[in-house]
């Protein structure tokens, strides 16, 4: 099964800025490229941390109410000092959690859950940013269309992993929700053969009503019996 890198879904033109980028030409740059966040770089193209709108929109948490309150001054000094820099240096989320081009989506997608970071500077071999991935990047898998599912389990799942005739499993595949129903030669096979589909790219869910042939998981089972479960 081939499934998707970081690098077949991230984008590769990169906006960024150094250290030294003033606030507005941040802003600016946000806005003329229609993004929310850009790595900030050294001299040799290494990410040294992110700016996001979030981290400009911190300047306004020390600017006083319309009743005259200062809501910032509940701020740390950590924070206060954010909120008041003005370059990019001062302003940004270090260090930068960074993503390899070889990732697979779940590893991406595990990274930023993880780190609680909506984008990921990618960066090549010598740690340089060649690309950034977004969670939206990330969901491009679930555009599959249906048919190209069903044919990848079908053949790469069933016929080539699994060693199964055509027709002992039916595949049926609605909006990347996967419906398994027909009989495997072992028990043992069913949650194998639901794993192997949920690693489908494009798979949002795994259903089914399989039964088995021979029950190698309890000594004690002398009939082939339907088990039944969904996921």
């Amino acid at each position: 099964m081939q499934h998707r890198s970081v690098n077949d879904v991230m984008t590769r033109e990169v906006v960024t800025a150094r250290p030294d980028t003033p606030f507005k030409e941040i802003a600016a740059l946000f806005h003329r490229n229609d993004i929310t966040a850009i790595p900030v770089i050294d001299d040799q193209g290494r990410p040294l941390g992110m700016v996001s709108e979030a981290d400009l929109l911190r300047k306004e948490a020390v600017l006083p109410d319309p009743e005259g309150r200062f809501p910032g001054r509940w701020l740390d000094a950590k924070d206060r000092a954010r909120a008041e820099a003005e370059t990019a240096g001062g302003l940004m989320t270090s260090p930068a959690v960074t993503a390899r081009p070889g990732w697979s989506v779940p590893e991406a997608a595990r990274a930023m859950d993880k780190h609680k970071v909506k984008r990921l500077p990618v960066v090549d071999e010598i740690g340089r940013v060649v690309g950034i991935v977004s969670r939206r990047d990330l969901l491009q898998v679930f555009l599959r269309h249906d048919a190209a599912i069903r044919d990848e389990i079908n053949h790469d799942v069933l016929g080539q992993t699994l060693w199964l005739a055509p027709g002992d499993v039916q595949v049926a595949v609605t909006e990347g929700v996967v419906t398994l129903e027909g009989r495997l030669p072992r028990r043992s096979l069913i949650p194998i053969t639901e794993q192997l589909c949920r690693a489908v790219d494009g798979v949002v869910a795994v259903h089914h009503t399989l039964d088995w042939a021979e029950d190698d998981t309890s000594p004690d089972l002398e009939h082939p019996r339907a088990y039944r479960a969904a996921s």
